[in-house]
């Protein structure tokens, strides 16, 4: 749904990354389709789709010595053509998505940040792009729980401010629902429910997703996972 954040959840296996590896054209569909604007991606020009999705993998490396401005200004490639150079309009681009993520370490290199400091540099570099579609494939991987949380405050704000669109992979049952206005549930490649992220999780969901039995309570109106 436009301008919403859209959660996939599913157990270990279940298609979450492959069905994100396709809405990023990395890869191509066997059967069917996936389209923009009524316009099948794979038609697109690969600079042209790159104006409109923008991604953010679990692992991002960036080859060389480069500090965190530089790489948050590679968001602004699909814009540029050969050997052209970057303009005042795309630093004043990079330097707001440099805002938009807090990252006043913007003369660092990403080997001396924290690990939640170097999520925000590629969400940084998403951003930069100026799309308006934002896909992150498991965006707290490898964080801990105050990273965790402040990265997907981030990305509701994002979402909230500047009208993206935001699809992304999540683990985690509870964040998916605080922080998502829409959740896809999958398993074996298949949808199991999808709507609003307030509604559609239950125990009997949550059994046939992932095999397991876990209580469920309302916490502040919303469902809460008990875990334990």
């Amino acid at each position: 749904k436009e301008n919403q954040i859209t959660t996939i959840i599913g157990s270990n296996g279940s298609g979450k990354s492959t069905l994100l590896m396709l809405l990023s054209r990395i890869y191509k569909p066997q059967t069917g389709f996936i389209e923009i604007n009524q316009q099948d991606i794979q038609n697109y020009k690969i600079k042209e789709f790159a104006q409109k999705v923008a991604v953010v993998h679990q692992k991002n490396q960036i080859n060389g010595d480069q500090d965190v401005k530089t790489i948050v200004g590679y968001g602004r490639l699909p814009y540029l053509h050969y050997s052209q150079k970057l303009s005042q309009e795309d630093y004043e681009i990079i330097d707001w998505a440099l805002e938009v993520t807090n990252l006043k370490f913007y003369s660092a290199y990403p080997r001396q940040l924290s690990g939640g400091q170097q999520q925000r540099v590629w969400i940084a570099m998403a951003l930069a792009q100026k799309t308006p579609y934002l896909l992150l494939d498991e965006p707290t991987t490898y964080l801990d729980i105050r990273y965790q949380l402040e990265l997907l405050r981030l990305l509701k704000e994002i979402n909230q401010k500047y009208k993206i669109t935001i699809i992304m992979v999540l683990h985690d049952i509870n964040q998916a629902i605080q922080y998502s206005d829409n959740i896809i549930a999958i398993k074996k490649g298949r949808i199991i429910v999808e709507g609003k992220s307030n509604e559609v999780i239950t125990s009997e969901v949550i059994r046939e997703i992932y095999g397991i039995d876990l209580k469920m309570t309302q916490l502040s109106k919303q469902p809460y996972v008990f875990t334990v």
